[in-house]
Order: C-alpha cells, then structure tokens, then sequence
C-alpha cells in the first residue's frame, strides 16, 4: 500500500494486499498493526470480525476509532512517552531555524544571492528574554519547556489545567489562550487533536499573535487552519511558521505554503530518530504480540477493555 489512504479505501486496499501477498481475507485478520496514517474506523472493523488488538505504532491514537473497538472489547495499544525527547528536540530545531530564517539563507547562499556580509542580512528574531507560548504542556510541551529554558526564554502556556509543578520549576505563567497568542513572541503546538483542538489555529486566532511571532506546529496537521495560515504568513500577518505536521498529510508539492519563503515544511519527523523509531517499532510489536496471546497489553489506551462484563437481564448477557 502506498500514499496517503482514508476510510473508504482502506478496506479494499488491505483485501487486495492479503489477497495478494498470503491468499488471505479481512474476515481471517486477528492482529492489526498501524502507522498514524492508517484510519481505523468503524467501516474496517465491521469487515473484521475475528480482529483481537489494534497496535499503533505512534503515541496519539486519533487515526484510530477507540470507542468502537472498545465497545467490541478490542484492546487498542500505542507507543506512549519513548518520542517525547526527540518530538521535543525537533521542535527546538524548527523554533530556532525559523527565527534565525536558515531556509531563507540557505537557499540564498546556494543560488547564488549571498554576495558579501551584510550588517542587516538575514536578519533573525532573538530568543533570549523572548517570550514562548506552549499549547499543550504534557509530557512533549514540558520537555520543550526544559529545552528553552536553556536559550532564556520566558515560558507561558495555556493546559486544560494548570501545571504548578512546571509554574515552579520554569517559572512558567498560565495564561488563557488568548491572552498566550498576544503575549508569545514563539508559539508552539503541542495538543492532542480533539473535537476541541482541531483548527484551533485559525483566522481569529491568528489575528491576535504579534506581527513578528512565529507558529511551530509539532502536535498534529488538523490543529492549523491551513488556508488561514497561508494567508497570514502572504499577508505579513505573522513572521514565520515552521511545520512539522500539515493538513493534509502528506502536503501536495503544489500547496501555497511551499511557495512562501516564511514557512519552513517537514515531512513529519519528530520521532524520527534511529532510537526513537527502533523503540517505537518494538513497543508496538510488543502490543501485538500481548494481544495475539491474550495477555494484556503492556500500553494500552482503552484497558477498560480489560474489566469483567456486568451482566444484563435486558440483554441476556
């Protein structure tokens, strides 16, 4: 299977891969393992009746439909905290790419536009006594909290809670989310992608961020408003934005944002280390093993899964 798949053609695709590569059914699959680019939705489950665990190799599990497998007592497990150092270290790397403008610079050495030192050439945004606004602070936001630190940064944040234990050990501030788009000179994206998180970037929310601030997504594509952004970054709105997700993914090559020289793009390669995606790959191994077994799974996102049925007099069971 190749390229980016959704819901209605994932079904057919994996019959035509089983069918092809072990003379197999969708019916006979007991073990699923997936990529964060896999959709797991009520559609393939129903053609997967014996199907016993779902194993994610990523930390999130929003490619995954949890409530219907957990509602057929299907184990569901991930890869939790083993990607948290290098999502963290990723996000530095595009943080201080995008305020020192490497791409821009890069690209004019190469072509030929680098002619001689210039007291006002590429001129970057400073970091130290800057402020960074973190969306997200869990396990990745705080890393990234403990990375900035060390450039001097002044570190805000807005959570579904406060964070105190991070308040005293950065001097961090909880602010309302409006309030962090208008004091951060940097934004960082680290939330899950809810119902609530999605688009949460968007033309208002763009609006109230600083002329010179710069967007750094690590979290998930859909949590951009990615028209809203495109406009913001032609119309000088905002400095700069460095991507490490996009929506969609993979971004086509004709996409707007590709042209705009104040938007740095990736290929989604926060964990992509050789460590980190060894261990990613071993955990989830580990999970569909567990759950082939039926023993449970050492990460898993739904244990309820896991807890005695109650017994119904109105169903029988």
């Amino acid at each position: 299977m190749t390229g980016p798949l959704d819901a209605a053609s994932l079904a057919p695709e994996l019959e035509a891969h089983l069918a092809d590569a072990e003379g197999l059914a969708l019916s006979e699959v007991e073990g699923l393992f997936c990529l964060l680019t896999i959709p797991v939705r009520k559609e393939l489950l129903d053609r997967m009746p014996r199907l016993r665990v779902v194993s994610n190799m990523a930390a999130g599990v929003d490619n995954v439909d949890v409530a219907a497998c957990t509602a057929r007592r299907i184990p569901v497990g991930n890869t939790p905290g083993v990607l948290t150092d290098a999502t963290a270290d990723l996000t530095m790397a595009l943080l201080l790419s995008a305020a020192r403008r490497l791409p821009e610079s890069a690209q004019d050495a190469r072509t030929g536009h680098w002619k001689t030192w210039s007291p006002t050439g590429w001129l970057g945004a400073d970091l130290r006594g800057a402020t960074l606004g973190i969306v997200g602070l869990g396990k990745i936001g705080r890393a990234v909290a403990e990375r900035a630190r060390g450039f001097g940064l002044r570190i805000v944040y807005t959570n579904t809670s406060p964070r105190p234990d991070v308040e005293a050990e950065f001097g961090a501030a909880f602010l309302s989310f409006g309030e962090l788009l208008r004091q951060s000179d940097f934004i960082s994206l680290h939330c899950p992608l809810t119902a609530a998180t999605r688009g949460l970037i968007n033309e208002a929310a763009l609006r109230k961020m600083k002329p010179t601030a710069i967007l750094v997504n690590a979290a998930r594509g859909p949590v951009v408003d990615a028209a809203a952004l495109t406009r913001a970054l032609a119309e000088g709105r905002i400095a700069a934005a460095a991507l490490d997700v996009t929506d969609p993914e993979p971004l086509p090559p004709e996409h707007p944002l590709y042209a705009l020289p104040n938007c740095l793009i990736v290929p989604h390669i926060g964990s992509a280390t050789r460590g980190t995606r060894r261990r990613m790959a071993e955990m989830a191994c580990e999970n569909l093993l567990a759950g082939l077994e039926g023993r449970r799974l050492p990460y898993c996102v739904n244990p309820e899964v896991y807890e005695k049925p109650v017994f119904s007099e109105k169903t029988g069971f």
